[in-house]
């Protein structure tokens, strides 16, 4: 920091939105390496037997380094949440959009997967650090053409205006490039 420069406050709570490949994780991860010493990395992904996800999950966890703990919780995120916060000095969730395929597969109702994220909402308030969100924003493409994937389609996009509203900052990230949504 340079002489007379002024240090943004750290919000203590962010959603990260992007799409597929946009480098929306890469961003939250950078953001909260350079700001935190113990970090904790809450992955949502169930792996199951798709050799290529798991793939993918053994590549993310190389990148971090020691400074991470990673916890998994593909359902109970609310509970996982308030069990580890004392633990880190900052949390990642990564990422909602599984978050909520995994709700689905769960068979869970629209109703009973709204009332989840509120208590998601409700919990990130009042966390005892700050937490980073990573969400797939998914309403810029074309319109699902059947109905459970219209149906995620439209839970995803409500769960993004609720967690957006009630993050103190959200950034888009697009080809790599944050845009800050919410200040």
């Amino acid at each position: 920091m340079t002489r007379g420069s002024v240090r943004e406050a750290t919000p203590r709570s962010l959603l990260v939105l992007g799409g597929c490949r946009s480098g929306k994780s890469d961003y939250a991860e950078a953001w909260l390496a350079g700001r935190f010493q113990r970090k904790l990395y809450i992955a949502t992904l169930a792996v199951g037997d798709d050799e290529e996800m798991a793939t993918r999950l053994a590549r993310h966890q190389q990148r971090r380094d020691a400074t991470w703990t990673t916890v998994e919780a593909p359902l109970d995120l609310v509970a996982t949440l308030r069990d580890h916060q004392l633990r880190a000095d900052a949390i990642l969730v990564d990422c909602l959009t599984m978050w909520l395929t995994n709700c689905l597969l769960a068979d869970l109702s629209d109703d009973a997967i709204e009332a989840e994220v509120e208590a998601l909402a409700a919990t990130v308030a009042g966390l005892a650090c700050p937490v980073v969100l990573v969400a797939n924003e998914v309403g810029l493409g074309l319109v699902p053409d059947n109905p459970l994937g219209r149906r995620f389609r439209d839970l995803a996009g409500r769960a993004n205006q609720r967690l957006a509203a009630g993050c103190e900052q959200v950034v888009f990230v697009a080809a790599g490039l944050p845009l800050t949504l919410k200040p």
